[in-house]
């Protein structure tokens, strides 16, 4: 087991924290990481009638626009209930309202530098009612797409994002799509 010997917060914003660790490990050797401390968000997976529910956004941090499913978590709510969440994104996102929905699985980011990580649902009964983006995803665009398709950009590389492909794969690799 790794012993955290040192935790010093270097950076915070309303988003993350950065921590920085110093650690032994069993063999008694001393190491560093750089942790990326940020809150849980949920992914959904919604069809209707053969489409998928995505979105389409720029993401700066890899100057492109991206081709996603909803998801997204609440700042201002860290504890909200995974559920609540995934229904809350998927109707801000794109005006769909689940009106049933199933939690398929939980997967991390990346485990290798940060602490947090996404849960998964699925639903094919939505309803649509209407939007409400909040003013950071002023240039979110709601899309509906055929599996097909959707798997084809996928395979092209046109769809990158991996939790839009993970939580996709999983809920095909369980049956649901």
């Amino acid at each position: 087991m790794i012993k955290t010997l040192t935790s010093k917060r270097i950076y915070q914003n309303k988003w993350m924290e950065l921590f920085e660790d110093t650690v032994e490990r069993p063999s008694g050797a001393h190491g560093l990481f750089s942790v990326v401390n940020k809150i849980d968000f949920a992914v959904i997976v919604a069809i209707r009638n053969g489409k998928i529910q995505l979105v389409e956004q720029y993401r700066y941090p890899v100057k492109e626009h991206s081709i996603e499913l909803p998801m997204g978590a609440w700042h201002g709510n860290p504890d909200a209930d995974p559920k609540e969440l995934a229904i809350g994104e998927l109707q801000e996102e794109t005006g769909y309202k689940a009106l049933s929905i199933e939690h398929i699985g939980f997967h991390h980011v990346d485990n290798g530098g940060a602490n947090h990580g996404y849960n998964i649902f699925f639903t094919d009964e939505i309803e649509f009612i209407g939007n409400n983006l909040d003013e950071e995803e002023e240039d979110l665009v709601a899309l509906e797409m055929s599996l097909i398709e959707f798997e084809s950009k996928i395979i092209s590389g046109e769809i990158k994002d991996a939790a839009t492909i993970s939580a996709y794969g999983l809920a095909k690799l369980k049956g649901l799509v």
